[in-house]
């Protein structure tokens, strides 16, 4: 057996960190800091930022000292998806997100993983696009803003993070639509 490159090691850190960033998160709503919402809400906020960092970490290593693996290729967007779907759903809790956003942001994420499944069963690769990559910067944005808390603190930051919303979700719908459209010879029966 071989042994776990740096990009894959990101990459499975990413996915430990999930554990201590809902604690963090949930737990000042639960009360584990005491009356201090915003302690919890900086220590999430904390380790989402660096679990996100890794996302974009592990990409650039692989690409650029040839380490792609097949582990990667798996586990890199699963890393990504299993972190910002936590977020959201411990958002939804917390009363931050509205849930219909997050219904309509997971629920791409399925259509998008059961396309791959499909095109990769066909033996077609299909690259991120554009879209995809704004997606996932306006989602990554929005968590932050959403974790921060500061939106309850100051009106401006709550405008923001509203707009910031939307345009993710919007990014979404239209990174879903490119995506199926550029695709769509991958859904023909070939049998």
């Amino acid at each position: 057996m071989s042994k776990m490159n740096l990009p894959n090691k990101l990459t499975v850190l990413r996915v430990i960190l999930i554990l201590p960033f809902i604690v963090c998160l949930l737990g000042g709503k639960a009360g584990w800091f005491g009356e201090n919402q915003l302690l919890a809400d900086l220590a999430a906020l904390g380790i989402f930022i660096v679990a996100s960092l890794t996302d974009l970490l592990d990409g650039k290593i692989a690409r650029k000292y040839n380490l792609v693996t097949n582990f990667g290729k798996f586990m890199d967007p699963l890393a990504d998806k299993l972190l910002v779907c936590a977020a959201l759903v411990c958002l939804v809790d917390m009363g931050r997100i509205p849930a219909w956003a997050v219904i309509i942001i997971i629920s791409r994420e399925f259509i998008i993983s059961g396309f791959r499944l499909i095109a990769a069963d066909n033996g077609v690769v299909i690259a991120a696009s554009y879209w995809g990559k704004f997606k996932t910067t306006f989602q990554m944005v929005m968590v932050c803003l959403m974790i921060s808390g500061l939106s309850f603190k100051y009106a401006w930051v709550g405008v923001l993070t509203e707009l910031v919303m939307w345009a993710a979700v919007a990014l979404t719908v239209i990174s879903l639509v490119d995506y199926l459209a550029k695709n769509k010879d991958v859904m023909k029966d070939t049998k």
